[in-house]
């Protein structure tokens, strides 16, 4: 089974208008001002995962500023895992400094609701500092009651600028992951590279005993090599793929996996059965 544990799709309102979401949405319009930043919808991902080979995909949306806006956006990932059942998994999103943010969360994640964790919650402005953390609390009581998952945006410290890369530090991702240590938490495009202090002898092993990462973005920002790496020292069950979709298509990550010279088994885990287990599929 192959699992793509991070794709973004959109309502048409959205799709059709989203200039009229940039003066109230900043992070919106940095990521989907340009015209070859796409969009998508529900029926346009499972064509994509139909000629791709891909069995299920995570989906979820923006962290909407707007309650309206984000209401809309999860109405719609609920309506299309209704839908898709068997292809599509559904994730609610929104800005956790919203003050319906917690009424929202229970409202997805009951039940009814359907949907199958939080994410991807992204700090596009602050980082995730101290207040930030605050916000994420009652969410995360919330996912931790439900045993549910977190996928939360981070990205390595270093390096070029692009669209969408946050001012998180490793001390914050580190501080995250320590305050909610017993969440399911997914770390967006790799968790920033903090999964290499795995090789501290004290304290990160136990701290990350709870945390995943995801591959999105990964041919942008990293050499294939970051496989063999993330496998000795994270482990292979806490791998999983997540193509970022329609950033990048599914196939370009399974070149990189086979080019990284990775055997079967492990190219499955990562490919789907850790997000299976992950999901209790």
């Amino acid at each position: 089974m192959i699992i793509d544990f991070h794709t973004h799709i959109f309502p048409k309102a959205i799709r059709e208008n989203r200039e009229t979401y940039f003066p109230s949405e900043p992070a919106f319009k940095l990521l989907y001002d340009s015209p070859g930043s796409k969009l998508v919808g529900a029926e346009d991902i499972v064509a994509a995962m139909d000629e791709q080979g891909v069995d299920r995909s995570v989906v979820f949306g923006f962290p909407w500023k707007d309650s309206a806006t984000f209401k809309m956006q999860n109405d719609y990932v609920m309506e299309v895992v209704t839908r898709y059942p068997e292809r599509l998994v559904g994730l609610c999103c929104f800005d956790p400094f919203n003050k319906e943010a917690v009424s929202e969360a229970r409202r997805c994640l009951q039940s009814q609701g359907g949907l199958s964790g939080i994410g991807e919650i992204a700090f596009y402005q602050s980082g995730i500092d101290d207040t930030a953390l605050d916000k994420l609390t009652p969410l995360m009581e919330i996912c931790l009651d439900k045993d549910l998952v977190f996928l939360i945006h981070t990205n390595e410290p270093v390096g070029h600028l692009y669209p969408g890369k946050t001012p998180n530090t490793l001390k914050q991702i580190y501080t995250l992951v320590t305050r909610f240590s017993e969440n399911k938490i997914v770390l967006a495009h790799w968790g920033g590279g903090i999964f290499f202090f795995n090789l501290l002898k004290k304290e990160v092993k136990e701290r990350l005993k709870n945390v995943y990462f995801d591959t999105a973005a990964s041919p942008f920002l990293y050499d294939p090599k970051i496989y063999k790496y993330a496998l000795e020292i994270a482990g292979v069950d806490k791998i999983l793929f997540g193509s970022d979709f329609p950033l990048l298509k599914p196939a370009r990550y399974f070149k990189e996996l086979e080019n990284a010279g990775l055997a079967k088994m492990q190219i499955d885990a990562i490919s789907g059965l850790n997000a299976a287990k992950l999901l209790n599929l």
